[in-house]
């Protein structure tokens, strides 16, 4: 390792590299822009990863959303067109019947005004259970989430979302424990969460209220507005959805090709499409990448060539005063490292900087297209040491042509 810190060796590898500036220096230029690509590519996928975990991380992913419309076939002595309502027995039938549920959340849903004192406001009421939070997890600012014992008691308590509480309480003023009226109806305030960024609740807020409170209030009976649907581990939501759809037309007596009777969001179908869009993405980043890192160490490799052919007569010198040919190939081989590292590393340096001015001008704020673009530490290790073997390995080429040469006719050379 000591010709590593050898004076005279990088004396000769820099005397070199100055014969040939503008050669060397497009070189350079040509692995840089490689693992500059490949450095801002893999940000730029790992920043829409985040948005996306970003946008529905709070929800379970293998979930599919269920609702009942009309059906759109006549079936056993009904017309077409027959409107269709869920219930709770269905819901039991669902649980008891269909393999590979985690959760099954009934929910409705309906629009109503809301105040406190001279503050006014129309807003989406939910009723909901607590399963609730565990498919769609509530990033809570103060309080809790409704409870069992708001279901059994059928409690008049809400949780409602920030930007409510914006319209509703005055600034920095504490809002658990204070009432406020939903038509007229005095409810008091439990919970209080920051909505995410894919707005559930529609663009005019969301206030949650115990679901059996909901079925009382709104004389809803045992009828169900729509129900959001999870499934364990390893199985599959598109089958579930398949099962839930077929039991419900058993149910209602509706034809089973009719496909208007029941209407389904499958979640999980939608967020396999987006993870397997990133991860080809990131493929072909690391394709694109890499080949643009190998073109760029050829390139070396032909430089590092030409400058063998242009040393014949020198290397002849060497070898005739005594020096051997691991001494004249190791010193080939470490300007090809150094360079192809030197690349590298410049490379690194412009695409993090890269990251960090997108990241300043389009990672910020709620409507940020990439969130966070960045690059693991270990990903970066990686792209340097096999940038450092594929200059090891090219530098070998023009090393052993340079040893394979006669003293006598390297001498001889013109």
């Amino acid at each position: 390792m000591k010709f590593i810190f050898d004076k005279d060796t990088w004396q000769e590898i820099f005397d070199s590299i100055k014969k040939n500036k503008m050669r060397t220096a497009i070189t350079i230029i040509g692995v840089m822009w490689g693992i500059f690509l490949l450095v801002v590519l893999l940000g730029a996928a790992k920043g829409l990863e985040n948005k996306f975990n970003n946008l529905f991380g709070s929800f379970a992913t293998n979930s599919v959303f269920v609702w009942a419309q009309s059906t759109s076939k006549p079936f056993k002595g009904f017309q077409e067109g027959k409107r269709i309502t869920l219930k709770m027995s269905d819901l039991e039938n669902i649980k008891s019947e269909i393999k590979g549920l985690e959760f099954v959340v009934p929910r409705h849903q309906t629009q109503a005004m809301a105040e406190n004192d001279f503050k006014t406001g129309t807003f989406g009421i939910y009723g909901d259970y607590p399963e609730l939070d565990k498919v769609e997890k509530k990033d809570l600012v103060y309080g809790r989430f409704i409870n069992e014992n708001d279901m059994i008691e059928k409690k008049k308590v809400c949780v409602i979302e920030n930007e409510i509480y914006k319209q509703l309480f005055d600034k920095d003023e504490y809002p658990i424990g204070q009432y406020i009226k939903i038509n007229n109806i005095n409810y008091k305030v439990v919970g209080m969460y920051k909505e995410g960024q894919v707005k559930t609740g529609g663009p005019q807020g969301a206030i949650h209220i115990p679901f059996t409170t909901f079925q009382q209030v709104y004389n809803r009976g045992d009828s169900i507005g729509w129900m959001m649907i999870t499934g364990k581990s390893g199985f599959e939501i598109t089958q579930i959805e398949a099962d839930v759809k077929l039991l419900l037309k058993n149910l209602h007596d509706v034809h089973p090709e009719d496909d208007r009777a029941f209407g389904s969001f499958n979640l999980g179908k939608e967020i396999k499409k987006v993870t397997g869009f990133l991860t080809g993405m990131q493929f072909l980043t690391w394709f694109v990448g890499i080949a643009t890192l190998i073109a760029g160490v050829f390139a070396i490799g032909n430089i590092l060539l030409i400058t063998v052919k242009e040393r014949t007569k020198e290397i002849g010198i060497r070898r005739a005063l005594g020096a051997k040919p691991w001494e004249i190939k190791r010193q080939i081989i470490l300007e090809s490292v150094f360079l192809t590292s030197l690349a590298g590393a410049l490379g690194i340096i412009s695409g993090g900087i890269v990251l960090m001015m997108i990241d300043a001008f389009l990672g910020q704020g709620d409507e940020a297209a990439l969130l966070n673009p960045t690059v693991d530490i270990p990903v970066i290790l990686i792209a340097a040491a096999t940038l450092i073997i594929l200059g090891t390995l090219i530098g070998l080429i023009p090393a052993q042509i340079a040893v394979s040469i006669k003293p006598i006719e390297a001498l001889r050379d013109e």
